[in-house]
């Protein structure tokens, strides 16, 4: 997830749902210990491009420039999902420190202009709950978000650098219906990198607006859309499992392809994020009336597992972290530094734990 706000409109109707869901702990509790069944999934592949399940990615993905000893490079590797930018030689060897929240799927159609061709397609069923076409307001250039419920809590999937949008806010889609055209809109893309940045992700507080404004004194032109306000998962890895399990849930997905890297304890009673996506829940019946939480994440920052605790504390704190010989931040997006067995909070993860515990 880049620096970089994101437009939505629909948005009141969102924080409207998603605000009604507070139950009181033993509602809660009910809720969470019930059996979750998930709805498929249904996805497909954003574009005609399926090289993703070849045996040569490199036609999958949309290559990044870089500079190594004074060298140009275009590794297809940076536009994967994951820690594939920003090379830096550490104590445990090269490690790349930048963290990219979707995939770049290159065009497999130009004009005789080397503009691209490629139409995008919503990947599942859902709902637009933004359409930006002012590409100056994002890094993303124009992009499109779609809402989809799978009961397990909102997932929004995310198309940017769009030439140009065919859907509006509120408009329904199925998968594989055209939602867009691929271009090169927004920073850093020029016609010969023209790709569509792709991304699956959860939202991380309906509150966003009031923190940010804590936080920055640039305008929030995007609402609770906002780049800051949504966290990826792994959307090739889910893709390529979904055709090999089409059965397979979010739950199952995260469960079995996510490591827990670092857990944080989080003062306070109630756990808003935790009633959106009720399958994270861990232990509820451990404790009766909760004084703090902890969450476990993968190195990403993907939450993977969210546990009561009775524990009192007054502010953020790592409880564990997987050991390494380098500093974490390096490995965790910035969210914590340290190394060994060791860690805290950086600036900017007690943000980041703030926005998803609504600790503010």
């Amino acid at each position: 997830m880049p620096n970089t706000d994101r437009c939505v409109t629909g948005e009141s109707h969102l924080v409207s749902h998603y605000s009604d869901m507070r139950p009181a702990f033993a509602a809660l509790l009910f809720l969470l210990t019930s059996p979750l069944f998930a709805g498929p999934l249904g996805l497909v592949l954003p574009t005609e491009n399926d090289a993703i399940f070849s045996e040569d990615p490199s036609q999958f993905y949309m290559y990044t420039n870089r500079t190594v000893d004074g060298v140009l490079t275009k590794p297809w590797q940076g536009g994967t999902y994951g820690f594939s930018r920003n090379q830096r030689q550490t104590s445990i060897g090269l490690v790349y420190t930048r963290f990219h929240e979707g995939v770049d799927i290159r065009p497999v159609n130009r004009d005789s202009s080397g503009n691209p061709l490629d139409e995008i397609k919503s990947m599942a069923d859902g709902q637009v709950v933004h359409v930006n076409s002012t590409s100056r307001h994002s890094n993303y250039g124009n992009y499109v978000v779609v809402h989809h419920d799978w009961d397990v809590g909102p997932f929004f999937s995310l198309y940017a650098h769009l030439s140009e949008a065919y859907v509006k806010p509120g408009q329904n889609v199925r998968a594989g219906e055209k939602i867009a055209k691929m271009g090169y809109t927004g920073a850093g893309i020029d016609r010969e990198r023209s790709h569509v940045h792709v991304e699956l992700n959860m939202i991380l507080s309906n509150n966003f607006n009031k923190w940010h404004d804590m936080h920055f004194t640039s305008a929030n032109h995007h609402g609770i859309f906002n780049g800051l306000n949504l966290i990826g998962i792994n959307i090739a890895e889910l893709l390529k499992a979904h055709r090999q399990y089409p059965d397979i849930s979010i739950p199952q997905f995260l469960a079995g392809s996510e490591e827990v890297y670092y857990k944080v304890l989080v003062p306070g009673e109630n756990n808003n994020f935790l009633r959106r996506y009720p399958f994270l829940a861990r232990d509820l019946n451990s404790v009766r009336k909760p004084k703090s939480w902890e969450y476990a994440f993968a190195a990403s920052g993907v939450p993977l597992e969210i546990r009561p605790s009775d524990k009192e504390i007054s502010y953020p704190a790592v409880t564990y972290v997987k050991p390494t010989k380098t500093d974490h931040s390096y490995l965790t997006n910035g969210r914590i530094t340290g190394s060994g067995s060791s860690a805290k909070l950086t600036a900017s993860g007690s943000r980041y734990m703030q926005l998803i515990s609504d600790s503010f």
